[in-house]
């Protein structure tokens, strides 16, 4: 049976932009995957506040994002070694502080992604109860992640990825920008208290731990060493294209829909007054169009979460035990019992949040540890791919380095300001 580094030799790299283009796919996984109810949210609400100016707030963050996910790609194309590898060769401290909090994120996240699948879910039937909705939408999750394979995760990924942006971007395509506002909100403004929507807007939309995740998505696509990067990094500029798009469109919804109507929402159940309004404003149909691209961008995310997140676990069990590399195939698989563990972590325990509500102190832990995971993958990919342990032709350049740096600055600070609202 062929190794996949042998199968990855057989296949014929694709040289041209319009052949590459043809094989995008595990950089929109990652970059959807980022976008769950919360980055919705976040969206709406900087065009609900400040209507079309903050637009270019979007535009930043999915460009600061790119290059932290083309660090990642590069990291695993170039050395053929997974971001685990990389963190463990930086020492205890890194793979300590992921482990820690790979259990306590899975587990108050399980539940947080049930809730935001359930929300639209309830929205559009509320016959059932919304616990039913988010339970089920676990399991089922479980379940297409763990009974299929990675082919098969891609295309429901990719109808998912569709429906949310053909019906979100046709939502605000129907409220009818102001292309005169729209063009006004590319030049970067601060309207008066904008500031901390903006900087959540630019480190919001397509950012979490998935990112890391990327370099599974890869391995699982055959796409290895060096020869690949042109192609990881158009799949790259295409995801976060799409998703600049996506947070576009959703700007435009808060700014023409609630901004001009002086409304506002908090929360992500806000979002089903969002439809509420569409529905008065439209008709039955736009609201209907806009419930099913928020219940698509919640399941993305949390299918992409249960597959990308349980072989980042695996791959740590793995190197903890003292694998290599040449031999992670096996267990970076579907089917290994690392893999499943944590699938199963992410889909049972979180039910009793569901039911006893999160307590403090877990919600603090989770709090601070998420928050400071985004910088602290900026810093660890500063530190990887400007040192010898990748060749000198792919190491950083001066523009990643200055944007990763601006990466911990920006993350930095809004890891401090979500620790301070959690507390």
């Amino acid at each position: 049976m062929a190794t996949t580094i042998e199968r990855s030799a057989q296949q014929v790299v694709p040289e041209s932009t319009r052949d590459r283009l043809k094989v995008v796919g595990p950089g929109l996984i990652a970059a959807a995957t980022g976008v769950g109810g919360g980055d919705i949210v976040a969206s709406i609400v900087a065009g609900t506040n400040y209507g079309m100016a903050l637009v270019w707030a979007a535009i930043v963050g999915a460009f600061l994002k790119y290059y932290l996910a083309e660090g990642v790609g590069r990291w695993h194309l170039a050395t053929d070694t997974t971001i685990i590898d990389g963190w463990n060769s930086l020492g205890k401290w890194a793979t300590g502080y992921f482990a820690v909090y790979i259990m306590v994120w899975g587990f108050v996240f399980g539940a947080a992604a049930a809730s935001s699948t359930a929300l639209a879910l309830n929205a559009l039937v509320p016959a059932i109860p919304f616990k039913v909705w988010a339970i089920g939408s676990s399991i089922v999750g479980l379940l297409l992640v763990g009974l299929g394979r990675y082919e098969v995760f891609e295309k429901i990924m990719a109808a998912l990825i569709a429906i949310m942006f053909v019906t979100v971007v046709g939502t605000a395509v129907a409220v009818g920008p102001n292309l005169g506002d729209f063009a006004k909100g590319l030049a970067p403004t601060m309207p008066e208290g904008s500031l901390l929507n903006a900087l959540a807007l630019m480190g919001g939309v397509g950012g979490t731990i998935t990112l890391a995740a990327y370099g599974y998505w890869l391995r699982e696509k055959r796409w290895r060493g060096p020869r690949w990067l042109p192609v990881m990094r158009t799949d790259n500029w295409v995801a976060y294209a799409s998703t600049a798009i996506f947070a576009l469109a959703l700007i435009v919804v808060g700014a023409e829909l609630l901004f001009s109507g002086g409304l506002t929402i908090e929360g992500e159940s806000g979002l089903v007054t969002v439809g509420d309004v569409l529905n008065e404003r439209f008709g039955g149909f736009v609201e209907l169009m806009f419930l099913i691209g928020f219940w698509a961008a919640a399941f993305t995310s949390l299918l992409g979460v249960w597959n990308g997140v349980s072989y980042l676990f695996a791959d740590f069990v793995r190197t903890m035990r003292g694998i290599p590399d040449s031999e992670a195939d096996e267990h970076l698989d579907e089917r290994s019992p690392a893999f499943r563990f944590y699938l199963a972590w992410l889909t049972f325990p979180p039910i009793v949040l569901l039911f006893a509500g999160q307590p403090f102190g877990l919600v603090l832990i989770y709090a601070a540890l998420g928050a400071f995971f985004m910088p602290f993958l900026a810093i660890t990919l500063l530190w990887l791919l400007n040192s010898d342990r990748v060749r000198s032709e792919f190491r950083n350049r001066i523009v990643p380095n200055v944007i990763m740096v601006a990466c911990v600055v920006l993350f930095g600070f809004l890891a401090i300001r979500e620790i301070i609202e959690a507390l």
